[in-house]
């Protein structure tokens, strides 16, 4: 399994970042992908994913603020995270989505995820 998540870090309230995640071809493929977070203390959820058409679904707590997408070529996904708030602090994950937004199943295999900090 080779997923590379990157782009984290401190922002204020109200600030944007942008994370990416490398995932290997065998991963990436036709598949789902997605971006999930766990929060300190709290179990990890799903928060954005995309199909490899380019449709797309969000959690209610990030709809209207974050803006997944994916490059096949390169086998890419990116978040684009805007209006964060300290909600938003978590480490975030790339990985598989069986599943949807609201019920999946839990990937096994996980790589690396990528802190957010959301404070003043």
């Amino acid at each position: 399994v080779q997923l590379q998540a990157s782009g984290g870090g401190l922002v204020q309230p109200g600030g944007s970042l942008r994370l990416s995640c490398a995932a290997s071809r065998g991963i990436f493929s036709s598949n789902v992908m997605g971006w999930y977070r766990q929060a300190p203390g709290k179990q990890r959820e799903l928060v954005a994913t995309i199909t490899s058409r380019g449709n797309i679904d969000y959690a209610d707590s990030v709809k209207g603020r974050f803006t997944i997408s994916r490059d096949n070529a390169k086998n890419t996904v990116n978040l684009q995270m805007n209006s964060l708030n300290p909600e938003d602090t978590a480490v975030y994950y790339c990985n598989l989505v069986v599943g949807r937004i609201t019920s999946y199943i839990t990937p096994r295999h996980w790589g690396q995820g990528t802190l957010v900090t959301v404070s003043s």
